[in-house]
């Protein structure tokens, strides 16, 4: 069997190298023991042309069998299959396949040339189809792009076929890594939050991490991510991606604006602006306009949606989502824990295959608030909607302020300071200890910093907008 180029001439065929499946088989037939290699990485309907298929799959069936492959065993089990009429043409196009390549040292090219042909018809079916439903105009727009996400989500995952890693290979990197460590402490992998005691106790965030924010509305859930946010795009230069459920972009890059300039969002709303606070927003709007942070203020965005979006755009370093709660699962369900759960696994694989850590913020239940006792710290069990939150968070982080709930003034102070002191409690750290770290909170500017910063409100904006680098 050949395909020629005058066969094809002025058709629009699918993509496929025939030469390159040819080649492939051609390589398993000289040394049956590579097969190996194609074990977790080919499927038969990767191969366009249907004899390869066959071929393949009877590959496949002898060596899970314990078989030996050669042209007499797959002739035999092709025979049974019926791929062939007659055995004469079995064994011609079986000879032919063994004459295409001298030797099986270049395999590992042929797969690629045959995967990236299959990956490209699948797209094509898949992009024909949407085209078709699209025609017809019969399905929501909403829905139709849901069905397209899916789908190249589904392709993307058909291709993700590694292989296990050696334990000994994994403990030299691993080795490699603490020799950095101690020749340079501070080149840990984890990004910085900006608040020196907070990246003490997490060791940074690991780089495809599930973090997750948790506080009772009005507590600083928002405030303490934008924060983050902020002090890590000013310290990397690398894009910070902001999906905002709740708040638009414009006011969300207003209090960016208020928190960076420490100017409050109620002068910048009504105008009431001083020299000295016209200085500082002028100083703040050049500090971040050196940054790359990207907003998305879409509604009811899907965490698929947020994964296309963050692909198309590259080099994202950090994504941050306000909030939870707002999100909504890929399906449909009257059950909302069920929803939650699906929610927070899909934003943990994707931390892990886009490689970026991702912090979000989550809504506590109203628990905390109905204690009786005296002690309203939040605990793993306050976190609203699913007890998957905490099983799929790397680092779970609750905020408390004893000002939040005692307006008469004996809440917690700071020794120099009137400035009210907030709690950041580590719930849980996938990566080491649990604890709580102090932290001040200035309320009109939405902003939390490091004790040590001793910020007052004649001064200038920080250089990163947030924490301590001490």
């Amino acid at each position: 069997m050949a395909v020629t180029d005058s066969m094809t001439e002025g058709i629009r065929r699918l993509p496929f190298s025939y030469q390159a499946e040819q080649a492939l088989l051609g390589s398993l037939l000289i040394d049956p023991r590579e097969i190996e290699k194609t074990a977790d990485r080919l499927k038969p309907e990767d191969f366009y042309i249907s004899e390869h298929r066959s071929i393949y799959s009877a590959m496949k069936y002898l060596a899970g069998s314990g078989r030996s492959i050669d042209t007499v065993t797959l002739i035999d089990t092709l025979e049974k299959d019926r791929v062939y009429e007659d055995r004469a043409g079995a064994e011609d196009y079986l000879s032919t396949l063994a004459q295409c390549v001298p030797n099986a040292l270049n395999l590992g090219d042929y797969i690629r040339i045959v995967l990236e042909k299959s990956v490209m018809r699948q797209l094509i079916e898949l992009c024909g189809t949407v085209s078709d439903r699209a025609f017809s105009d019969q399905e929501r727009a909403d829905e139709l792009v849901e069905y397209a996400a899916a789908g190249i989500s589904a392709i993307e995952t058909g291709r993700d076929r590694r292989g296990f890693t050696d334990l000994n290979s994994l403990l030299n990197t691993v080795y490699e890594k603490l020799e950095q460590l101690c020749m340079d402490p501070g080149s840990f992998e984890g990004i910085k939050t900006g608040y020196s005691a907070l990246d003490r106790m997490l060791s940074g965030i690991g780089s495809n991490d599930l973090v997750l924010i948790g506080a009772r509305p009005s507590m600083g859930k928002t405030s303490l991510a934008l924060n983050i946010a902020v002090n890590y795009a000013m310290m990397s230069r690398r894009k910070v991606a902001i999906f905002s459920l709740e708040m638009s972009d414009e006011q969300l890059a207003s209090r960016i604006l208020s928190s960076t300039a420490m100017v409050t969002s109620t002068d910048m709303r009504t105008g009431n602006l001083t020299q000295r606070d016209w200085a500082k927003l002028s100083e703040a709007v050049s500090s971040l306009s050196e940054t790359r942070i990207l907003i998305d203020d879409s509604s009811n965005i899907k965490v698929s949606e947020m994964k296309a979006k963050l692909r198309r755009e590259g080099d994202i370093g950090l994504v941050v989502i306000d909030y939870l709660q707002l999100m909504q699962g890929e399906k449909h369900t009257d059950n909302r824990v069920l929803e939650i759960g699906d929610i927070t696994r899909s934003m943990k694989l994707m931390a892990k295959e886009l490689n970026v850590p991702v912090i979000c913020c989550a809504q506590l239940s109203r628990s905390v608030e109905k204690n009786n006792t005296s002690n309203k710290r939040p605990m793993l069990s306050d976190l609203r909607d699913s007890g998957s939150i905490e099983q799929d968070a790397d680092t779970v982080i609750f905020i408390y302020r004893d000002e939040y709930y005692r307006r008469n003034g004996t809440a917690k102070e700071s020794a120099e300071s009137e400035t009210p002191v907030a709690e950041l409690i580590v719930a849980k750290n996938r990566h080491g200890s649990t604890g709580t770290v102090e932290v001040n909170w200035m309320g009109k500017y939405t902003k939390f910093y490091s004790i040590e910063e001793r910020l007052s409100d004649s001064d200038a904006p920080p250089e990163y907008g947030g924490g301590s680098q001490n």
